[in-house]
């Protein structure tokens, strides 16, 4: 009795992309903390591109960043972003292995990476969130493809 193979080529960091959207929200390293913290919950994610005028990536700063900053100085909401983001950004290649990426979040211990392309040029963020998602969505077609190839019996 032969078994579905069920697992194909490597996931790759596009993929998820593809499937999530490549939208980009920023701010500058100039804006507020208060002015931070209203683009986080208006665009309903954890963490923002903090981008040059000329577009370039100075940081990232996400909500962990806050809470960090209010726990040594409750007064940061005037403060500039430039003053509680991290500098030292961790991109990942859009032609990785979604293993990769898990690997690098895991080692990391970053939530939200940015993903650039073979010239290296931004092209989205991918968060654990979306790598969560893309696994699931995969259990749950290896899942489907059991049930269908047990109930057509092999």
């Amino acid at each position: 009795m032969d078994v579905p193979t069920l697992k194909g080529a490597a996931m790759r960091v596009l993929q998820i992309l593809t499937n999530k959207g490549s939208e980009i929200f920023a701010i500058t390293p100039e804006a507020s903390v208060a002015e931070l913290v209203r683009t986080l919950a208006d665009r309903k994610v954890g963490a923002l591109l903090v981008r040059t005028p000329k577009g370039q990536i100075a940081g990232i700063v996400s909500e962990r960043d806050i809470v960090r900053a209010l726990g040594s100085r409750e007064t940061i909401l005037h403060d500039p972003v430039s003053s509680i983001m991290t500098t030292d950004v961790v991109t990942v290649s859009h032609d990785a292995d979604v293993s990769d990426l898990m690997r690098l979040m895991t080692d990391q211990r970053v939530r939200h990476v940015p993903v650039v392309d073979e010239g290296n040029e931004l092209v989205g963020v991918v968060s654990i969130g979306d790598v969560v998602k893309n696994r699931m969505d995969e259990l749950e077609a290896e899942r489907s493809a059991l049930m269908d190839y047990i109930t057509q019996g092999g």
